[in-house]
């Protein structure tokens, strides 16, 4: 007999509620949310009755679960045991106040998710293979060294990651190479000399990753792994281009250098707990430089993974450096800011790509672009559109977003796209599918004059937001006389010598530091603009899913890029000078870095054409041979950041966080306050509450490094508006390895500013012996309280 599809719907509702009402009520609770913590414990809190931390750690989430299925034993995303103790955990609201009640528990960490800061650079930066002395010779180009970088994974069979003539890896590695999908142990070589990945927490946050997508294992599906390692320890390789573009030869900082990959980004991102994890395992493998080329949101120290796991791999004795960031060109952008991490920003090379837009009028407006397909003719226009004019969304279609752009409009034309929201090449592929046959990518205001150089899917070049400007007026004063706008775009391939350079890029992330405005950051910018270097075979050039294109080398921007130029070179100084720590091998890259250009001018502000400050570049621009002799450095031990940690005025408990030791914080509060880290910059930051005159000391200490019996004499040159004093203004070292301290008096006068206002002033002091010249910045900040 059949039954009636209502009598089946109330058989199968009655079904339900019999189904229900015999199940236990805690499976009728409404789920719990939990996101991932990362927790700090006293390490020697252990009771005695678990017999490894582990077992303690399973325990206690055992003991405050919130639900039934989360007494799973397997509630613990990583374990540390090296730069940090502790580990991570999925938690509730709920269990999180109660873990924090427990004995043992230091503090309790949310995650932050973080994202990728996405050749002729050595040559630019006076690293050329045939010096018979130098710092590329002297270091034997870094063999024996390790670096490590946490990233999106690598491309093991790129030629710039061959083995050829190296030895053995070093007799104090411990690492390994982890093999995993189509990342068998055996692509490891005496270059690549160690591989692992780190999906816990990722997958914590996500669930189990697309397979399809991207690979369980230390292979690189997205490319900026492979790129930033190839910059930081590529081999020479011979001939290298990207589609015909920058033809030549490619090479890393410290080409013999070991490379060791620690996979950390995958599609959603880079999670803390995995990066935390990648810090524990690079400092417990034995690595001795750790580059970064990822970033987020600053927050406090003791609240920030990269910092903490910075920290105890700088106690370790290796040297750290991370990207600035890409937000610039507006100020308080610049990330990954704690002291003991160098912080690279981003600048130019003397090399660019031009690819200039010919407008019916006959103007030519400069643009720039790395496209290696068939270029649009020269003696021929096509028609020109705004695609803000065209569609029925005009700020979707404006931006060339996905399915914004009409096929009837589109075909046969050259659209002029705006920047934002989508990707740059994603914006041309929308133009390309709606049958556009090229592009002009105009920057916005915020972007300014800054141009990237993208490997577009179509005939394509950027320009910058005054030609932008200027290209869409065109286009409306052409539609008011009734004659159509047109347009070509001429490819004229690859330019060498391009003057002024460097120029600080547009996007390379400002000053002044959000978290602690005392210590300049950046620290230093390096060639992050249009760099060449290894790419992954499963990536197209663009970075689109759809370019089918293959090319061994890439062509891309970013503090991402300059990075790596800074971890490679701290390897060759490392190597160079063994006994040198992190703060000195930083101190070296600071004090012999340059602000002048190739005019013999202060470098210029890509975003505005102006000159850059401070705030933009730090203490200027690497400059690698004279980082080798620096004559004297600015050295940092642990207990002195553990005394800048004191005079932030953080909590013992939030100290102990970033060095997992605690910290007695009286000496520190005695010994001054928190500019007197012994930084080789110097910022003085005045709230101006209604006093006249301002001044504050700075002490300082330096170590011989250069020639014994050496005297250096302090010149001064004071920002405008402050006058500057050194006590002595004469050091006199008998021995290298000698230290000797001074004292620097910065006083000036209040302006009349108004409320929430700052205003930044600059100046330096030098010490030389006529032969090194150590130069220090120093930032005047004078602000008004709102």
């Amino acid at each position: 007999m059949a039954i009636s599809p209502t009598t089946a719907a109330i058989f199968s509702t009655f079904s339900l509620i019999i189904s229900l009402s015999l199940l236990p009520s805690s499976a009728l609770q409404q789920p719990v949310y939990r996101k991932t913590f990362i927790i700090r414990v006293q390490h020697d809190a252990k009771p005695s009755v678990f017999p490894t931390h582990n077992h303690w750690y399973e325990s206690s989430l055992r003991s405050i679960a919130a639900d039934t299925e989360s007494t799973a034993p397997d509630r613990v995303i990583h374990s540390y045991d090296t730069v940090f103790h502790g580990f991570a955990a999925q938690l509730s609201a709920a269990e999180v106040e109660k873990l924090k009640s427990f004995p043992g528990i230091v503090a309790v960490l949310p995650e932050q998710v973080r994202h990728v800061h996405t050749t002729r650079s050595p040559e630019f930066l006076g690293l050329k293979t045939g010096d018979n002395a130098g710092l590329l010779k002297e270091s034997d180009f870094g063999s024996d060294l390790v670096i490590a970088v946490i990233d999106t994974g690598i491309w093991p069979e790129r030629e710039s990651f061959n083995d050829r003539d190296l030895g053995p890896a070093p007799v104090k590695w411990k690492g390994q190479c982890v093999a995993g999908e189509n990342f068998p142990a055996s692509l490891c070589n005496r270059k690549l000399i160690g591989a692992k990945y780190f999906c816990n927490g990722y997958e914590a946050s996500n669930g189990k990753m697309n397979e399809t997508t991207e690979f369980r294992s230390p292979r690189d599906t997205d490319g900026h792994g492979t790129h930033t390692a190839s910059i930081a320890a590529g081999r020479y390789v011979f001939p290298a281009s990207t589609l015909g573009y920058a033809r030549g030869v490619a090479a890393g900082m410290a080409p013999k250098a070991r490379l060791a990959a620690y996979k950390v980004c995958w599609n959603a991102g880079c999670y803390d707990s995995d990066i935390l994890a990648a810090f524990d395992a690079a400092v417990a493998d034995g690595v001795d430089v750790i580059s970064l080329s990822v970033g987020g949101v600053v927050v406090p120290y003791y609240l920030d993974a990269i910092a903490i796991g910075a920290f105890s791999a700088s106690n370790a004795g290796i040297f750290v450096s991370a990207s600035a960031g890409n937000g610039g060109p507006g100020g308080l952008t610049v990330t990954n800011v704690a002291p003991w991490v160098t912080t690279v920003g981003a600048g130019t090379i003397d090399r660019d790509f031009p690819a200039d837009v010919k407008l019916g009028n006959g103007r030519v407006i400069s643009g720039v672009s790395v496209y290696g397909g068939p270029a649009l003719a020269h003696d021929k226009l096509y028609p020109l559109i705004y695609a803000g004019s065209e569609g029925s969304d005009g700020y979707s279609s404006s931006l060339c977003l996905e399915g914004s752009l009409d096929p009837n409009v589109v075909k046969g034309k050259i659209v002029l796209c705006d920047r934002g929201i989508n990707s740059r090449a994603a914006k041309g592929e929308v133009v390309k599918k709606a049958g556009g046959v090229g592009m002009v990518l105009a920057n916005g205001v915020f972007d300014g004059e800054g141009l990237v150089a993208d490997c577009h899917v179509l005939p394509a070049t950027a320009v910058g937001a005054a030609a932008g400007d200027e290209i869409r007026k065109y286009i409306q004063l052409a539609e008011k006389s009734k004659s159509p706008a047109k347009a070509t775009i001429l490819f004229r391939g690859t330019r060498l010598h391009v003057a002024p350079a460097p120029v600080v890029a547009s996007f390379s992330a400002r000053g002044p530091n959000p978290e602690t405005p005392e210590i300049l950051k950046p620290d230093l910018i390096a060639p992050g603009l249009n760099i060449l270097a290894a790419w992954p075979d499963n990536v197209g050039p663009s970075g689109i899913p759809s370019d089918k294109r293959r090319t061994e080398f890439n062509i891309l921007s970013g503090t991402s890029m300059a990075c790596p130029h800074v971890s490679g070179l701290a390897a060759l100084l490392k190597a160079a000078h063994p006994e040198w720590s992190p703060a000195a091998i930083k101190s070296a890259l600071m004090t012999t870095a340059y602000s002048d250009d190739s005019r013999g001018e202060t470098m210029l502000d890509e975003s505005t054409g102006n000159s850059s400050s401070v705030m933009d570049y730090g203490a200027g621009h690497v400059h690698p041979q004279k980082a080798m002799d620096p004559g004297l450095v600015y050295d940092i031990s642990s207990y002195d950041y553990v005394d800048f940690l004191c005079n932030s005025n953080y909590t013992t408990k939030n100290i102990q966080v970033v060095t997992r030791k605690a910290a007695d914080c009286r000496g520190a509060k005695r010994a001054g306050h928190i500019g007197n880290l012994n930084y080789p910059t110097l910022t003085a930051v005045f709230q101006q509450y209604g006093k006249h005159k301002l001044s504050i000391h700075f002490i300082r200490t330096v170590t011989n490094v250069g020639d014994p019996d050496s005297v250096y004499t302090v010149k001064i040159r004071a920002p405008v508006g402050a006058v500057v004093t050194v006590e002595p203004e004469r050091l006199a070292f008998r021995r290298v390895g000698q230290k000797l301290n001074f004292l620097v008096r910065v006083q000036t006068e209040a302006l009349k500013l108004s409320p929430g206002s700052s205003v930044v002033k600059s100046g330096s002091i030098v010490w030389s012996d006529g032969k090194h010249y150590v130069t220090s910045s120093i930032v005047v900040t004078l602000q008004q309280p709102l």
